[in-house]
């Protein structure tokens, strides 16, 4: 059983491309600091066709950050990495929007 952190992005960036290429190149490696992080995963939206009706969703981005125990996520929660990650998103291209926090566990379906 894993952990992890979603941080979604619902909104809109002022240059999405510029929000996305920073992330990648200058945030996750910050992300990767946290102690005990084993997977980043950084969603992106795509276009798809479904024949039934639904809602699709307006986020931007959603990072996945995945860890072995709840114990390792609020460790690295309180971590001096967590801080450098969270004083970076005034270096990020503006962003307009919603950003929540969630922490979820992880289990495999039945079949």
């Amino acid at each position: 059983m894993s952990v992890s952190y979603f941080v979604r992005y619902r909104g809109q960036a002022e240059n999405p491309r510029a929000f996305v290429d920073y992330y990648r190149e200058f945030h996750a490696p910050l992300l990767w600091q946290f102690p005990g992080i084993r997977d980043l995963i950084l969603h992106h939206p795509v276009d798809f066709d479904d024949p039934f009706p639904v809602t699709t969703g307006g986020e931007l981005m959603v990072a996945q950050m995945v860890f072995d125990t709840l114990e390792d996520l609020n460790r690295a929660l309180a971590s001096d990495a967590r801080a450098r990650a969270r004083d970076d998103f005034a270096n990020m291209p503006g962003f307009t929007g919603e950003i929540t926090h969630q922490a979820m566990r992880a289990e495999t379906g039945e079949r």
